[in-house]
């Protein structure tokens, strides 16, 4: 019987290990290219012809600094990166454990295509995220799409559901990674999950523009667990490498006025007293001017300004209300919108962070 147990344990060790490990998939940056035998010009022919994935479609690969006609093609990291054209797709199987939570990061630019979309699938959920407006005025944003593993093997696929008259109008496509989510639990110090925004998207440390993180429509597990994304834009997620953030390693920034919004439901008692508590600040990336961040807490509101100098800093802000339901809405959103002063065309805003709910038995007299 203890012989038998052991050999349980070790397989489900062997099991557990075998799960992919996070950051940039195998291949996930495409600098491994095609044969020249499997090149039509930029056109991949042959399924398996770009080692670790397997492409179905019209697929280039596109080598940075390449033309089309009048525009350049970039590519953020290294120096390939490859393009989906009309109704292609590019799919790696991922060896993952069952049960847990996991976020993809990728990087995505669009061409000449009018109206961009990408459909991203893991086995059984799938989402379409538009990328049709651009945040970064170099060209490219990096994305992050969640999902909860239902197997212990799935399938990732990234298609283009577009049918151009060039088929060669597609996004291009670069630096693809996966990241294990745990998703956190209240405390008694915190009512809300992930207050600090601590649990997270897999950001590149080579890049410096941040993960986006698409509205929650588009999403039916956050890659930003606790929290909805509860608006027709996304939000930006950003770490204390690359940008100053007020509390810890992560945070967000709301880049995209009211149309960009952050919210979460917690659990309540009726008749309590509560304190809702947050940093708002900005990060250090040129973000400049007043800015202001509304707060809601079911139907009670604060507005909190912030005089930016795009240099970094942040201010403490806190309301308190009564509870009126057993579900409170707790939600935020940026009364303006901002665009970085050193370009004049990369979306940025607040950020918040730190957010705090608790409930105190003596009020503050307001």
């Amino acid at each position: 019987m203890a012989a038998l147990l052991l050999v349980l344990l070790i397989s489900s060790s062997l099991v557990l290990s075998s799960a992919i490990s996070d950051g940039l998939l195998p291949n996930g940056d495409f600098e491994k290219g095609p044969r020249p035998s499997d090149l039509k010009g930029t056109k991949v022919m042959g399924r398996l012809s770009i080692p670790n994935w397997e492409i179905s479609g019209f697929v280039e690969y596109i080598k940075s600094g390449q033309k089309q006609g009048d525009m350049l093609l970039v590519v953020p990291e290294g120096d390939f990166a490859v393009r989906l054209g009309n109704d292609a797709s590019i799919k790696q199987k991922l060896k993952v454990t069952k049960g847990m939570h996991y976020s993809i990061s990728f990087g995505a630019a669009r061409t000449c295509a009018q109206a961009e979309k990408l459909n991203i699938s893991v086995t059984p959920d799938f989402g379409v995220l538009p990328i049709q407006t651009m945040y970064s005025s170099n060209g490219w944003d990096t994305y992050a799409w969640g999902f909860r593993a239902d197997f212990s093997q799935v399938d990732l696929v990234l298609h283009n559901t577009g049918i151009e008259e060039d088929p060669a109008c597609g996004p291009l496509i670069d630096s693809i990674a996966v990241k294990t989510l745990y998703p956190p639990r209240r405390t008694n110090q915190n009512v809300l999950k992930n207050g600090g925004f601590e649990e997270g998207p897999y950001i590149f440390p080579n890049t410096s523009w941040g993960v986006l993180v698409p509205p929650n429509i588009e999403d039916s597990h956050s890659p930003l667990p606790g929290w909805i994304i509860e608006s027709l834009k996304a939000v930006k997620y950003i770490d204390s490498a690359h940008f100053s953030v007020p509390s810890g390693r992560r945070a967000v920034e709301i880049i995209a006025g009211r149309e960009g919004a952050i919210a979460q439901i917690a659990p309540t008692i009726v008749g309590k007293t509560y304190t809702l508590s947050f940093l708002v600040g900005d990060a250090n990336n040129a973000c400049q001017g007043s800015m202001m961040v509304e707060a809601f807490a079911g139907k009670d509101t604060i507005k909190v300004g912030y005089k930016s100098s795009g240099k970094g800093g942040f201010k403490h802000a806190v309301l308190q209300f009564k509870a009126t339901e057993m579900r409170t809405r707790i939600m935020f959103y940026s009364s303006y919108y901002h665009i970085r002063s050193d370009d004049t065309s990369s979306l940025c805003g607040p950020v918040i962070d730190e957010v705090k709910l608790l409930s105190i038995r003596r009020p503050m007299m307001v």
